[in-house]
């Protein structure tokens, strides 16, 4: 975003971007764990033998966080463990400004995590903060909509973290939990994955 006008960009083009600006790149070994190796082979041999797996957590691994400065200043960001054997080419929401990440002072930071799909075709992220700025809803009244509402209605299990420039913070989640924690300055840090 500070060498180009473009906001979001993929693929080869992206690569050569990032080797431009001296970003460091590591080679395959890096990326590789057992585990998530493992979660592979077995959701390829499921869906060889034309099975699926239910369990919402091979669809979810997504680190994300957002922050309010001492003057009001909102940031979020998002990213996804993806989607254990997802389609070759598939982008979900994480980075779509507007669906899994948004940040903008005169409203809210918000970062999800769920069902991608329904985040996109709901512009979550954007819609908990079109909430507050044309209906005057809280943050908490937008978000637990969206969430609770819009998203669970849909198909869309996941939640979101959220914070207004007042440093108000919620944390709603339509699945059975959610890992998220918070803190304020001066303060314990909070932690919880279920209700």
């Amino acid at each position: 975003m500070e060498q180009t006008a473009h906001v979001c960009m993929t693929g080869p083009n992206a690569l050569e971007i990032a080797r431009k600006a001296g970003l460091e790149f590591c080679g395959k070994d890096y990326f590789f764990t057992q585990a998530r190796w493992d979660a592979l082979q077995e959701t390829l041999k499921l869906k060889a033998a034309g099975e699926d797996n239910d369990d919402p957590a091979r669809r979810h691994g997504t680190v994300g966080a957002v922050a309010c400065d001492s003057e009001g200043n909102l940031a979020a960001a998002t990213s996804t463990g993806g989607w254990t054997g997802k389609a070759a080419g598939r982008i979900g929401d994480t980075p779509m400004i507007g669906a899994g990440t948004y940040a903008d002072n005169a409203t809210c930071a918000v970062s999800g995590t769920g069902h991608g799909e329904i985040f996109i075709r709901w512009t979550a992220a954007s819609e908990i903060a079109a909430r507050m700025r044309y209906a005057g809803e809280s943050l908490e009244q937008a978000a637990k909509h969206v969430v609770m509402v819009d998203l669970a209605e849909n198909d869309g299990s996941g939640g979101v973290i959220a914070v207004d420039r007042e440093g108000n913070i919620t944390l709603p989640f339509n699945s059975e939990g959610m890992y998220r924690g918070f803190v304020r300055a001066g303060e314990e840090a909070v932690t919880a994955i279920y209700r």
